[in-house]
């Protein structure tokens, strides 16, 4: 016997972009509470992008939980970008600033024209030995190695190098850390370039991560001596970024492309119910 389903609201979202199909594609779901996580890791695993924000109204702002197709993370940048957007042109259409209760702390986003800005923790990363393995996985070896406290961030010679980077999936999944962000200088036009590869996660590749760009933004800060930075991620899809370095936050600024709107169903039974 089928069981009972209840509709939700969905947005799908490109964020880090200011073109469709550019920039990294979030799903939006509101709730009125979260649901066990099992239902929350197969809705993720059946939208299939590489993260689903849950939202729950909290007062005047919202609990918020980050899903990739198999695992809950702690801190998403890109869904976070793309729920401020739903939340300020669509469920509150005018309003400029919202914060989040996530796993992470509060994160606070306020609109600014068509773009907006995240107020995130600042990851300060430290320079390490070159790790067991990390060369063989990237097909590279590094100028530096670096650990932010979630990944490791390989430094690479150049941009040609990240943008031309076929790295082995199943070995960089094989490492012990999450994740691998790999980086360079920019060319003229940007500060800055990386991507990030997170196999573990049931991500080969990011499309454009946020909270890589908490430890990128660091970096690149004390080595080019700026508190602006103007980020680039060579992926397939690319994104664009503003980095800057506020104390021990990193503020990251970013557009978003509404793709899709439309209701999931859910099943009743699971402890979910209609927004």
């Amino acid at each position: 016997m089928n069981c009972p389903v209840t509709s939700l609201p969905i947005y799908q979202v490109d964020a880090f972009t200011s073109r469709l199909f550019g920039g990294n594609p979030a799903a939006v779901i509101l709730m009125n509470t979260f649901p066990d996580d099992g239902l929350l890791r197969r809705i993720a695993a059946e939208n299939n992008v590489p993260e689903t924000a849950f939202l729950v109204p909290d007062g005047d702002n919202y609990r918020l939980r980050w899903f990739t197709p198999t695992v809950e993370v702690p801190l998403c940048g890109h869904a976070t970008l793309a729920s401020a957007a739903v939340v300020m042109e669509r469920l509150q259409p005018g309003r400029t600033m919202v914060t989040f209760d996530s796993a992470s702390g509060p994160l606070a986003v306020k609109r600014m024209g068509d773009r907006y800005v995240m107020n995130f923790p600042v990851r300060v990363p430290r320079s390490i030995p070159l790790p067991e393995g990390l060369t063989e996985a990237l097909g590279i070896e590094p100028v530096e190695t670096l650990d932010d406290g979630f990944n490791y961030i390989a430094v690479l010679h150049d941009f040609e190098a990240v943008r031309s980077l076929t790295p082995d999936m199943a070995a960089v999944a094989r490492l012990d850390r999450p994740g691998v962000v790999v980086t360079a200088r920019g060319d003229q036009r940007w500060d800055c370039v990386s991507r990030y590869f997170a196999p573990a996660k049931g991500i080969p590749e990011d499309p454009v991560t946020g909270g890589a760009h908490c430890g990128l933004a660091p970096y690149w800060s004390a080595r080019l001596g700026k508190r602006e930075l103007r980020a680039y991620q060579a992926s397939a899809r690319g994104g664009e970024l503003v980095c800057r370095v506020v104390g021990n936050r990193v503020e990251l600024e970013g557009a978003c492309v509404f793709y899709l709107e439309g209701k999931v169903a859910v099943p009743v039974d699971q402890g979910s119910e209609s927004a």
